[in-house]
């Protein structure tokens, strides 16, 4: 019996369609700011009438997210749960340790950094959660004792290694007096730098986005290390531009998470790249929803 997952982005939709063993039949996306319309869209696009899709959103409170699901439970009646979706970290967890790179095992720790910083714990195979299903909330990690604005928005963890996060940290080193081979790049033009700008520059040798992603590999370090420290797992899985970029992030964080926790905990630990991309929370929404856990 084929199996469905959904998952509620920023600005779009990302659907799946998936056999009990994980393989992905089909696969739908859609993007737009009305996330109603860009989930029946995506849907849509599995060329089949699928049953009612297992959900997860990156911002499972949100205003956008309460309006995709009341469109979704008048498509698909009383099988949409009225209750908030599971978020995208936890679900991305479920994929990984069903197909992807934690195959198998069943204490496993996700954490994932691109647009946003998510991550997700499976303890004995089920997701934690919390009390309130808002856990864990690891972009409001605090990783530094200066107060900011953006940090009382977003969270430290997210305002400093988030994609935009770490594009306005080289904007900050540039107007501060450094020069940067990335903003001559972009005309001087600080709102045409990109994430994809920063991880060329530290590539080709730019000191400024070097230095910025040795920084940004030390908040990284730090994150995982708290999370390998609260919850013991067999295996740490990194995704998002660790693993797209672990040319330049892997070893670095690899290294930060090994300083920062004790050796015993530290040989025991297993850390991976993640495998699944974009797809994994949308698999993992199918899953957890297969066994009654999300």
């Amino acid at each position: 019996m084929d199996m469905f997952g959904l998952e509620l982005l920023d600005n779009g939709a990302l659907a799946v369609a998936v056999d009990v063993d994980g393989r992905v039949l089909a696969r739908g996306k859609a993007t737009g700011p009305d996330l109603a319309a860009a989930a029946m869209a995506a849907l849509d696009e599995l060329r089949s009438t699928p049953g009612a899709p297992a959900l997860t959103a990156v911002n499972p409170e949100s205003r956008a997210c309460a309006l995709a699901m009341k469109a979704l439970t008048a498509r698909f009646g009383g099988a949409v749960p009225r209750d908030r979706p599971v978020a995208s970290g936890t679900a991305a967890v479920a994929a990984e340790a069903w197909i992807g790179a934690a195959r198998g095992a069943k204490e496993v720790v996700l954490f994932t950094v691109g647009d946003h910083a998510s991550a997700g714990i499976l303890r004995n195979g089920a997701p934690v959660t919390g009390a309130n299903r808002r856990a864990p909330a690891i972009s409001w990690l605090a990783l530094n004792p200066v107060e900011r604005e953006d940090y009382r928005k977003i969270g430290c963890l997210e305002a400093e290694v988030s994609a935009s996060g770490i594009v306005r940290r080289l904007i900050w080193r540039v107007k501060a007096g450094d020069r940067s081979r990335v903003v001559d790049g972009v005309g001087g033009d600080f709102a045409a730098v990109s994430i994809d700008h920063v991880l060329a520059g530290a590539r080709g040798g730019d000191g400024v986005s070097i230095s910025v992603m040795r920084d940004t590999a030390k908040y990284l370090g730090m994150a995982a290390a708290n999370l390998v420290a609260i919850t013991d797992p067999q295996v740490l899985v990194l995704g998002g531009i660790m693993a797209s970029a672990a040319d330049l992030l892997l070893e670095p964080v690899r290294t930060e998470v090994g300083r920062r926790l004790p050796d015993a905990m530290r040989q025991a630990l297993t850390i991976v790249t993640a495998s699944l991309g974009d797809d994994a929370p949308a698999i993992g929404a199918a899953r957890l929803a297969s066994f009654s856990l999300a």
